[in-house]
């Protein structure tokens, strides 16, 4: 175990901040992935993915820690986090690209602004993170190069590494312990999805010829796209789960299933992505601990 790592670890979480282990020495969850899930402990209703068990809770942090030498991942959307990521040009990129710092330096003059003050680390790759506080709505996902030049976002569904943590032999320092500020508006306005016109919601959800499947993948769908922001993915998993069953018994095929919660679950405003791994874990959920149909409840 590496007492600064678990200090790092700590240190996020007293900020509030969801942290989970990242591979020793590198930028990688430490955790096991969907296909590999053992549907125990934490994962025993479902795969749980890293965002998902990502925590501010002591004493699995000191438990998880003990383990290794783990890198400190630290979940942005759970952390009510927005970072930006400057990054550095790679040998890749075109001669003369700017790089992330330069980039933020030009659309903040662009916007008759300056460089905001906040909280800020420096990467093992002489990039920089820059911490804010993030929108109580709209609700933001990660972004790449939608404010310039490697100037990356990290949001819901996205991840630092925090400082404290050594990849390639290079630490990630804090050089600017300064407070936390929220993300300005002009910064917002920018990254914030375009709206869409607002219409009605149609969606012909698939009749199989078993009424008790039929009514139940109606039933929850409508619930799906009924759930307002704050608790969609998960009515979406259970929604999902409850349906679950009907596939396992043949009654209905899983393909259609997944195209009907897709459709409700985007009609929330969910990202296509996560409906999409949300709805094949619940399935994949329902399918593995689905009883025999004469002894279902």
């Amino acid at each position: 175990m590496s007492t600064h790592l678990l200090s790092a670890a700590l240190d996020a979480a007293e900020r509030g901040w969801h942290v989970f282990p990242l591979r020793p020495g590198g930028k990688r969850p430490a955790l096991h992935g969907e296909t590999a899930c053992p549907g125990t402990g934490a994962c025993t209703n479902g795969h749980l993915k890293w965002e998902d068990r990502a925590t501010t809770d002591p004493d699995r942090i000191r438990a998880a820690w003990s383990a290794g030498p783990y890198n400190v991942g630290l979940a942005t959307g759970p952390s009510g986090l927005v970072v930006v990521d400057l990054d550095m040009p790679k040998p890749t990129n075109p001669k003369g690209t700017p790089d992330g710092a330069t980039s933020l330096q030009a659309l903040c003059e662009r916007a008759g602004q300056t460089v905001p003050t906040t909280y800020r680390t420096r990467t093992a790759s002489s990039g920089h993170h820059l911490y804010f506080t993030a929108p109580p709505s709209p609700q933001l996902t990660n972004s790449a190069g939608k404010l310039g030049k490697l100037i990356d976002t990290r949001a819901w569904g996205g991840y630092v590494v925090a400082p404290g943590s050594v990849v390639d032999g290079h630490a990630y320092e804090v050089t600017d312990p300064a407070p936390v500020a929220e993300l300005p508006a002009w910064l917002l306005d920018a990254l914030a999805p375009a709206l869409a016109p607002a219409q009605p919601v149609r969606i012909q959800v698939p009749r199989f010829g078993n009424r008790a499947a039929d009514v139940a993948l109606e039933r929850e769908t409508a619930t799906v796209r009924a759930t307002t922001e704050g608790g969609r993915n998960e009515q979406l998993l259970r929604s999902a789960r409850a349906v679950g069953r009907f596939v396992a018994w043949g009654d209905l095929p899983r393909h259609a299933v997944e195209d009907a919660f897709q459709a409700a679950g985007e009609s929330t405003g969910l990202p296509a992505a996560e409906c999409r791994t949300t709805i094949r874990s619940a399935l994949n959920w329902s399918i593995r601990t689905c009883r025999p149909r004469g002894t279902a409840a």
